[in-house]
């Protein structure tokens, strides 16, 4: 005689009832053969669901051993017995426990995706099961599409699968009609003739007589247990289909695909749910991205204007500081300096600088206008770009040329219609100047002025305007191989010698550059610190919904545990929709920033925020590390329920 399949030698199960122990199961001994076909029957509450629950390996006992062939339960892990549940037992439960978002078909092919079966075969299989069981035509419906006896077919054909040898019933007709009943039990009778051991948890005796054996139990205890005659004869063994295994890297594709698929059905059936757990990460990324756009154009911008004052520029003036009173005293910054400075090698460019004051006529207009005495490198040295006609040059100088070069703000001031200027003459004073040019509007410095700016030949203004040698400010390009700390060293030397004191100070330009531009990346950090903020407030905001999602879906977690998944499937099933909702939401965030950089420029031509491909990239990163760091609990969760519990919560 063959060995026995099951063995329950003083099995006992507990649980705890308040301050007391409830005895369930009390020291159940028991042996079924392979090929039997078994009903246990009994009231509500007497331990036969238990007893099945055990069996099923969907709970463990207190006490006592329970072998499956060789095996001894109480000694396996959880994914050993994940792999007894995939590849020995059958579920047939009395709610179905189908999957609602899957068809037919999918449900069926759940515990083979889990085997590691090809995807080919297995579809061909399930489909040859639910033809088998007259649902040839019903294989893309889905639940919800299909009657009560309809679903248990599903249920049925889904425990064939993978060709358990073990078919577990738990009130397998409780839910159905007297017609439908009695075609689930004409399937199982089939199932025991094809081989299958059967195994009936049932309180109906109309339906346990159909066993060949039937075992009654009370309180946990077995009172009765009868054999008819044609049971003793010698079981048929079952024939189990042909497994064409997938290697463990297919077979995990396989699964990551299923768990894909899963993610993304149940967020398109939970759409508004989906959305608002995306909301925060969308707002979060949004900002981050955005943030790091706008500091990009301030700095940008801030590094543009400044250009316009003179990219790499020393500005040197009388005086030891903006605020001395006597630097309109001090005459010694003379031309003589200017033309010292030149013969540098640290020196690209000189302009000097004299200045005043003067009304300016045109035709019945007049205005008050500062009036600039420059050299010829003055428009190179501040970058200044003409909007029409010519700057002067060094003849322009050498003969004192009564030529002017005016502003933007002149030219509306006085030629309003839109006429040219260039040629027309200008009484700067009592001095008729003649317009050879006319500047594109420029940044004039701290801030924008409308005052009129106007340009002459530096000896001009020094022959019939001041009448005074002495220069205003020395302009100095830096070379651009120079640092310009430096060079500010060597026109500090080189000044203070021919002075024999110094009488003077330098403005450089990159300073200013640099405090700008760090303190823009310091409102810039203040800022992306506050959208970071957001970010976590949207992680948590994940983690709530996922742990929301793990309660409503504990009973899809008891059936994928049942039909044979691991506890690393389900971490796998939720950590990817919490991934993939912060990705898509990621994504979507990062839309958002670029909409919005679209709309801000439309309304600031003038500004244009820079997006970093590396600050797009690390946040679409950071969104998919925030799903695997704050997903990660609800779908550990997940997959440490017990899946009798699960199965229980419906």
């Amino acid at each position: 005689m063959n060995a026995p399949l099951i063995v329950l030698d003083k099995l006992r199960k507990e649980f705890p009832a308040g301050e007391e122990t409830l005895v369930v199961l009390k020291d159940v001994d028991l042996v079924i053969q392979e090929g039997e076909m078994v009903a246990i029957v009994g009231a509500s509450g007497s331990g036969k669901s238990t007893l099945m629950n055990i069996l099923g390996c969907l709970d463990r006992p207190t006490s006592g051993s329970y072998r499956i062939g060789d095996r001894e339960t109480a000694l396996l892990d959880p994914d050993e017995l994940a792999e007894l549940r995939r590849e020995h037992f059958g579920f047939i439960f009395q709610r179905y426990h189908l999957l609602a978002e899957l068809t037919a078909v999918g449900n069926v092919e759940i515990p083979a995706i889990y085997a590691g079966e090809p995807p080919a075969v297995r579809d061909e299989r399930a489909r040859a099961l639910l033809e088998r069981l007259g649902m040839g035509e019903r294989t893309e419906h889905r639940p919800g599409q299909l009657s009560g006896g309809q679903q248990q077919r599903v249920s049925i054909a889904r425990a064939l699968m993978n060709g358990g040898n073990v078919i577990l019933a738990d009130e397998p007709t409780g839910a159905l009609d007297r017609h439908s009943g009695e075609e689930v039990l004409r399937i199982l009778d089939e199932l025991h003739a094809d081989g299958k051991t059967i195994i009936i948890v049932t309180h109906d005796m109309a339906v346990a007589e159909r066993a060949d054996r039937i075992i009654e139990i009370s309180d946990g205890v077995i009172v009765g247990d009868r054999s008819k005659p044609a049971a003793l004869s010698a079981p048929v063994r079952a024939e189990s289909p042909n497994r064409r295994r997938r290697s463990a890297v297919g077979a995990f594709a396989d699964r990551l695909r299923e768990a894909l698929q899963m993610a993304l059905l149940s967020m398109a059936a939970h759409r508004l749910r989906t959305f608002l757990t995306m909301l925060g990460i969308i707002i979060g990324i949004a900002s981050v991205v955005s943030v790091v756009a706008l500091g990009a154009g301030s700095r940008a911008m801030v590094l543009a204007n400044i250009s316009s004052l003179g990219t790499n520029t020393l500005e040197v003036f009388p005086g030891k500081d903006f605020g001395d009173m006597r630097s309109g005293k001090i005459q010694t910054l003379v031309m003589g300096d200017a033309r010292a400075l030149q013969h540098q090698s640290y020196v690209a460019g000189v302009t000097p600088t004299v200045s005043t004051s003067s009304s300016v006529r045109f035709g019945g207009k007049e205005a008050s206008a500062l009036v600039n005495g420059v050299g010829e490198q003055y428009f190179e040295v501040r970058g200044s770009k003409l909007a029409e006609g010519r700057f002067f040059d060094q003849r322009s100088v050498t003969r004192m040329a009564q030529e002017v070069v005016i502003d933007d703000n002149t030219r509306t001031t006085f030629f309003a219609d839109g006429a040219s200027p260039i040629g027309e003459v200008l009484l700067i004073g009592n001095v008729p100047c003649r317009i050879v040019g006319v500047m594109q509007a420029q940044q004039g410095g701290f801030g924008s002025s409308r005052n009129l700016s106007l340009f002459l030949p530096y000896t001009t203004v020094q022959g019939r305007f001041t009448g005074s040698q002495s220069l205003r400010s020395i302009t100095v390009r830096v070379a651009d191989n120079v640092s310009p700390d430096l060079a500010e060293q060597g026109v500090t030397q080189l000044l203070t010698l021919r002075h024999n004191t110094k009488d003077f100070f330098i403005l450089n330009t990159d300073d200013i550059r640099q405090t700008i531009t760090s303190t823009t990346e310091t409102l810039t950090l203040l800022i992306a610190a506050i959208a970071v903020i957001s970010l976590v407030v949207g992680g948590i905001g994940v983690m709530n919904i996922m742990l929301v999602a793990v309660s409503e879906r504990v009973s899809e977690i008891g059936v994928r545990m049942a039909v044979g998944g691991r506890r690393g499937d389900i971490l796998q099933q939720f950590l990817i929709e919490a991934v993939l909702v912060c990705l898509i939401g990621g994504l979507a965030g990062v839309g958002a920033a670029l909409a919005f950089g679209a709309v801000f420029s439309f309304f600031s031509p003038t500004f244009h925020l820079i997006y970093s491909t590396t600050s797009i990239v690390a946040a679409c990163a950071c969104s998919t590390a925030i799903g695997i760091v704050f997903g990660y609990l609800p779908a550990r969760n997940a997959s440490r329920l017990d899946p009798v519990v699960a199965l229980a919560r419906d």
